[in-house]
């Protein structure tokens, strides 16, 4: 099959197989009319780096994986190689939800002081008093009445 109908297949742009080969991701053969030739291998080492960079996957990380089944693996991941990208992925998986866990904590703690201030307000404004106003707020009905 032409690259066309590859990318095509493949959900790609004839572009981004261009770029495969350039980075030896794909081989680049050639049929007799000098055009660039694939066969259903081809496609299926198209899915699989597909496949890797929708989970989040960097190019260079699918190297292993593309060779494992260039190597005649059933499987991208039947590899030690691919074994090792698996588990530095999931490393660095865990660091990002760790993080993520940190923040939320944060962000759910500035939330919770935020409403309690908001309610200890509304709660003042109840009781006859007026609630302190921002001094932003303040400051720009002050202006706008002197104009």
């Amino acid at each position: 099959m032409r690259i066309g109908e590859l990318a095509e297949r493949a959900g790609t742009t004839p572009r981004a197989l261009r770029y495969y080969e350039q980075l030896g991701l794909l081989p680049a053969r050639r049929a007799g009319n000098g055009y660039r030739a694939y066969g259903e291998e081809d496609l299926r080492l198209l899915r699989q780096i597909r496949t890797l960079q929708d989970f989040g996957f960097g190019l260079e990380e699918t190297r292993p994986f593309v060779e494992c089944l260039q190597a005649g693996h059933p499987h991208g991941d039947s590899c030690p190689a691919s074994l090792e990208v698996y588990r530095r992925k999931l490393a660095e998986l865990d660091e990002c939800i760790t993080r993520l866990q940190e923040v939320r904590t944060q962000v759910a703690g500035q939330f919770a002081r935020a409403e309690r201030e908001r309610d200890e307000l509304a709660a003042g404004a109840g009781a006859g008093g007026e609630p302190p106003q921002c001094e932003w707020a303040a400051r720009s009905a002050v202006e706008w009445e002197e104009s």
